[in-house]
């Protein structure tokens, strides 16, 4: 059976009370997934949500609910997969799932300059990174670069052509 992709949403921190309550450390720009009888993929196996308190930071899980059997959940990091993502995730308008750009090429003015490899956030800004084509390579160019995901730079996304078009990607590529 192939292995479903997950995603690193989460993760546990200290004990919070005597109840079982532990902080939640989010890594993930959809707080709403989290939420009474929601379940997650962890290295304990799969956890449930038994409460949740958005304000305080902190969740509470099935079956641990004493501080004792909370403290053996400390660090451990809560994981989800692309369906559950999508079944609990409500994207708005011009916003994409990092799984469903990853992998898509970069093309300005018909030029492919390469292929995102991975989504990083630095600073509250998103820098897509990109393996550039190996004809730029030859030509001299990095073997990798950045570009920031704001409206300066990125023009369109196309999730079913796994294409995003950018204006000026080339500039920062030739300045990287």
């Amino acid at each position: 059976m192939e292995k479903k992709p997950r995603f690193f949403i989460a993760q546990i921190g200290r004990t919070v009370g005597l109840r079982g309550d532990l902080k939640l450390h989010l890594h993930t720009d959809f707080p709403e997934q989290f939420k009474k009888g929601a379940r997650f993929q962890s290295s304990k196996g799969e956890l449930t949500v038994a409460d949740v308190n958005m304000k305080r930071g902190t969740v509470r899980f099935e079956g641990y609910d004493d501080i004792n059997a909370a403290k053996a959940l400390t660090n451990v990091k809560l994981y989800a997969d692309e369906a559950q993502t999508k079944a609990t995730c409500t994207l708005k308008e011009g916003e994409y799932f990092w799984f469903d750009i990853i992998g898509s090429h970069i093309v300005e003015n018909g030029e492919v300059l390469g292929r995102i490899t991975d989504i990083q956030r630095m600073a509250g800004t998103d820098y897509l990174s990109v393996k550039t084509a190996q004809a730029l390579v030859d030509e001299g160019l990095p073997e990798r670069f950045l570009i920031p995901y704001v409206d300066r730079y990125i023009q369109h996304v196309d999730v079913d052509a796994k294409e995003v078009t950018t204006k000026d990607a080339k500039d920062v590529l030739e300045a990287s």
